[in-house]
């Protein structure tokens, strides 16, 4: 039976090898020191945190997480550790909460590797701090417990650190918020909790009557400054998120089909929560997702398990000289061999059940996507019309992972966009591009950028989405092809030194201006005559060629705070190019989303943090469905009254 702890209370600990979960419903870090009887921990190699994992005996998440397992084997732990304190700490300098009063309250719980829960504890009663030891497992007199702590620390980790008598603490809290960081460039944000008041205002497109009819999706995410034309003369400008309408309740979900006594149900596209059939879809790609991250999970955690008990077997079968020779040694490692087999078995048997009923899920889901949601081979792209309306989402590319690679789960972002995206044109970046030439990994990253460019194109309402693109040397423009031949830039992309400086000249001033009328509360006649109020995307190809300091001071003010205002950055460059400039560009490559144009497994998920092979979301060879959409987009834009 379960012990749910309380604060300051102890519970024994049956066995040795333990699993800690944690929930907190918002991403935090979590860590864990190794302490001497008293408490104290001596040396940084005696903290495991994202930067550094995996200790003897011990290995925490590798990343900040709503979620996380943290694995413990108190037998393999060194001799002189009577003390095992699991920190848990809101990352800092990331959106966000900053206190653990404003989340709710974190959930510790200790469960065997089998999942048996064997104690819990809730940290209640936090206010200003920013960190906090949840639970202490201890040695008294060869026996093993877990203490429930609570304590927490207004000064964040290097507070508590300092506390645990580490000498080096605040460069080891330095080195986790560091890796925090560049965990957080890397992952793919699970989707926020749904809000309730959701209202959305939009322009009437042509030959529209009225305001949009009829509820759109939820909207779920915090607001964010974004432009939207107010409906009406001369009213304010709603600097807003867009919001959808929840006015009415929603329609009905879809009802599965009955199943076979002892079936799993049938799998119907749009099962999932929400108003709409696009969030529904939405929320099951998600659900999808991550009920493919636990079951690989809880399937790679038993055979860890599995492989870890052969080797204790074996070590004690073969302990004692006599037994290492002949038939009685020979018995007893293929006893321990056969054993480990039969429980990854059972782990396969239950993973394939699950990749069994989320690969029929998926052959249901995917036809029925909608095309911000769908592949460019779904034939929903053979009826595509501009749309009147935003939709919440868009698909850039396709996840999985190696013990089921045909299963592809939609990688879907949030619109308005809430960071830019960097497309790596290096060669060593990813594995792929070892075997490409530079010229090869360089074209490649441009149609990358094209084909997201022109997803991005065709779910925008035509007058709401302005491109630009920067090519200072002119290396794309064969391959940026379908963009300027469909008449859907803004202007011939940019070249030259003074090319590049025109076009953040006045990108910049754009993020300055909305973001005084947004301070100031002015209204839209605030803004300069013609100033265009649609969100901008900013291609920038082979960077850093043609910036000088000033041009990269206002790509990196760009990437910071134009998402914010509407202005969104879609970077081609090669990190090691740009090395040149020292530390002065990590911020803007942390600040970026990486893709890749192949298949890299670079992006991890926010539950349990596996490596995702990510493919780029390219046209299949021979279709020309992009310049389609490209064309019809780029004809609705001529067609829109300036």
């Amino acid at each position: 039976m379960t012990a749910e702890l309380v604060r300051g209370q102890n519970h024994p600990l049956p066995g040795t090898r333990l699993e800690i979960r944690v929930s907190a419903g918002t991403p935090v870090v979590a860590a864990a020191t190794l302490g001497d009887e008293q408490g104290r921990v001596r040396a940084v190699e005696q903290v495991a945190h994202p930067g550094s994992p995996t200790l003897p005996g011990l290995e925490v998440s590798r990343q900040a997480a709503a979620d996380h397992r943290l694995a413990v084997d108190l037998e393999a732990l060194d001799e002189g550790v009577h003390r095992v304190n699991v920190l848990l700490a809101l990352p800092f300098g990331t959106p966000g909460p900053s206190r653990f009063a404003a989340v709710a309250a974190p959930f510790v719980a200790v469960t065997g590797l089998d999942g048996t829960e064997i104690a819990s504890f809730t940290l209640t009663g936090l206010g200003v701090e920013s960190a906090v030891v949840a639970v202490e497992l201890y040695r008294r007199q060869g026996a093993w417990k877990i203490r429930a702590i609570g304590q927490g620390y207004e000064g964040g980790l290097a507070a508590l650190l300092a506390d645990q008598g580490l000498a080096e603490a605040g460069q080891v809290a330095a080195a986790i918020q560091e890796a925090v960081t560049l965990g957080v460039s890397r992952s793919v944000s699970a989707p926020p909790p749904r809000t309730s008041d959701d209202t959305r205002v939009r322009t009437p497109g042509p030959g529209a009557t009225g305001a949009p009819g009829g509820p759109a999706p939820a909207d779920p995410e915090p607001p964010a400054a974004v432009p939207q034309q107010a409906v009406g003369d001369g009213g304010p400008i709603n600097y807003a998120h867009p919001r959808r309408q929840t006015s009415t309740p929603p329609p009905p979900a879809p009802v599965a089909p009955p199943a076979a006594p002892g079936e799993p149900a049938r799998p119907v596209a749009g099962d999932a929560s929400g108003w709409s059939m696009d969030e529904r879809l939405y929320n099951q790609v998600w659900g999808m997702f991550e009920d493919l991250a636990r079951a690989v999970a809880a399937y790679r955690s038993a055979v860890d398990f599995a492989d870890s008990r052969l080797e204790q077997e074996l070590d004690r079968a073969l302990s004692d000289p006599r037994d290492r020779l002949g038939s009685s040694g020979d018995r007893a490692r293929e006893e321990a061999r056969v054993k480990r087999e039969e429980l990854v078995d059972r782990a396969r048997e239950a993973l394939d059940r699950d990749l069994a009923q989320l690969t029929a899920e998926s052959e249901v889901v995917e036809p029925a996507l909608p095309p911000a949601y769908a592949r460019w081979d779904n034939p929903v792209w053979h009826g595509y019309r501009v749309p009147m309306e935003l939709p919440m989402a868009l698909r850039i590319g396709d996840l999985h992972l190696p013990e089921q690679p045909q299963l592809r789960i939609p990688m879907l972002i949030r619109l308005p966009l809430e960071r830019g995206l960097w497309i790596d044109s290096g060669r060593s970046g990813f594995e792929a591009a070892a075997f490409l030439d530079p010229d090869q990994a360089k074209g490649l990253a441009v149609d990358t950028a094209v084909a997201v460019a022109a997803r991005l194109l065709a779910v925008y309402p035509a007058h709401e989405f302005t491109l630009h693109v920067i090519d200072p040397a002119g290396a794309a423009a064969a391959r940026l092809a379908p963009l300027t031949r469909s008449g859907v830039l803004a202007a011939p992309p940019a070249a030259g030194a003074a090319g590049v400086s025109e076009v953040l000249a006045r990108l910049t001033e754009r993020v300055d201006l909305v973001q005084m009328a947004v301070r100031a509360g002015a209204g839209v006649d605030a803004l300069p005559p013609g100033m265009d109020t649609a969100e901008q995307l900013l291609i920038v190809n082979d960077f850093p060629h043609g910036f000088d300091d000033r041009a990269l001071n206002q790509l990196r003010y760009l990437a910071d705070e134009g998402p914010s205002v509407g202005v969104h950055l879609l970077m081609i460059a090669d990190r090691e190019e740009a090395s040149e400039y020292g530390p002065v560009l990590q911020p803007l490559w942390r600040s970026l989303l990486r893709l890749t144009p192949a298949p890299d497994d670079h992006l991890a998920d926010p539950w349990v943090g596996h490596a995702w092979t990510y493919e780029p979301p390219l046209a299949p060879s021979g279709s020309r469905v992009l310049e389609q959409v490209l064309g019809q987009v780029g004809e609705a834009r001529a067609a829109w009254p300036r």
